[in-house]
């Protein structure tokens, strides 16, 4: 009797616990709700790196954020980007992107355009390591809109220095 009592009382204790996994992980999942997602990244520029403002390539790494509403048009100003060493950029000015558009965030000097989807970082430095890295995507009040680990070795198959996240 006492057996069937502590299976029973076992029992019950699981689903309960099941129910409040269960009912945690829409929370958890809200963390992440984004119209904004890295689609993907070009963290190894083509050719020899360097990083001369004058002659370098780091205009040809940039990291894709696209807005995957299918009807909110999203303000990036304030949106955050990172990487795993706390390199930070921070969008500025406004920069609107309908739902399914999307904008390049590139290295090196230029100026931002809406017409042309394009921010540059102001920096020549390359941001993106080229063996491994995480890219994390901050909405202006602070909370993670998105966030991606790579390595080249486990990410990158067919070696071109791209990675594709959402489609």
């Amino acid at each position: 009797m006492r057996i069937r009592s502590a299976l029973a009382t076992t029992a019950a204790t699981a689903t309960v616990a099941a129910v409040a996994v269960v009912a945690a992980a829409p929370a958890q999942a809200a963390e992440y709700s984004s119209a904004l997602k890295i689609k993907g990244i070009q963290y190894d520029a083509p050719g020899r790196d360097s990083n001369s403002c004058s002659t370098g390539n780091t205009k040809s790494e940039y990291l894709t954020i696209k807005n995957y509403s299918r009807s909110t048009t999203v303000n990036l100003k304030g949106y955050v980007v990172k990487d795993a060493a706390g390199n930070t950029y921070r969008f500025s000015a406004n920069h609107y992107l309908q739902p399914g558009d999307y904008v390049s965030l590139r290295g090196g000097k230029g100026t931002e355009s809406d017409a042309k989807n394009v921010a540059y970082r102001q920096n020549c430095n390359f941001m993106w390591n080229n063996d491994k890295d995480t890219v994390y995507l901050y909405k202006p009040s602070g909370a993670r809109a998105d966030v991606h680990s790579y390595t080249r070795s486990r990410d990158d198959r067919d070696g071109n220095g791209y990675i594709t996240y959402h489609g």
